[in-house]
């Protein structure tokens, strides 16, 4: 595995702009994935009326939501060299979500835009942290920090049902890419497990928005 001190990147307010990598011209880089399966969830809600969820357009941190590994640390930002996501991170996200709302045995039943007759609410996801965090310093192993501000609309007068931000730490034991990128897989499975189960929960406010 590669050690992910090697980062590429220059230092910046995290509130300007997006991070670059600096020599353009190195090697292919290695590609990685997050969130390729999501465990069976059995809901609390399983019994509940089933209803219909339409995905909206989720958000993503600009610096993070490209096919680079972003770090910080402090006010600095950079990418880890020579590794990327194989697809956008927020493409990778996206898929995560189609799998674990149907790996899950609840009421919410998670439709695309072009299925949107006869949804009942519409799901709000902002992606708002999603960086390999070096709290102690680029030398010591990170903690991944997924962030994910959750929206429940109902689509009939477009109230909103709830909201709640979700959030998952992940420490890493050594400061190594492959460690990396499995912590961002466990952040996001962790984060998104969350979210349905909340989603499932609305299942009675949902019904009663339609009666």
């Amino acid at each position: 595995m590669t050690p992910a001190r090697a980062l590429t990147a220059v230092a910046l307010s995290l509130g300007l702009g997006g991070c670059i990598s600096l020599f353009p011209k190195a090697p292919p880089a290695q590609l990685y994935a997050f969130g390729s399966s999501a465990p069976a969830q059995h809901s609390a809600n399983a019994g509940a009326p089933s209803f219909t969820v339409l995905r909206a357009v989720t958000g993503f941190a600009q610096a993070a939501a490209g096919d680079r590994i972003l770090t910080t640390s402090g006010q600095e930002a950079a990418y880890i060299a020579g590794s990327r996501w194989v697809s956008p991170a927020s493409v990778l996200f996206d898929q995560a979500e189609t799998r674990a709302f149907e790996a899950d045995d609840g009421p919410a039943k998670l439709i695309r835009r072009g299925e949107i007759a006869g949804a009942a609410a519409e799901l709000r996801l902002e992606v708002q942290t999603f960086e390999a965090r070096y709290s102690g310093g680029w030398s010591a192993a990170p903690t991944i920090v997924v962030q994910v501000r959750a929206v429940l609309i109902d689509l009939a007068d477009r109230r909103v049902i709830d909201a709640k931000t979700f959030e998952s730490r992940q420490a890493i034991g050594e400061n190594r890419v492959g460690q990396i990128v499995r912590g961002f897989d466990a952040a996001t499975v962790d984060v998104l497990s969350r979210i349905v189960a909340w989603t499932d929960g609305q299942a009675a406010a949902v019904a009663q928005a339609k009666g």
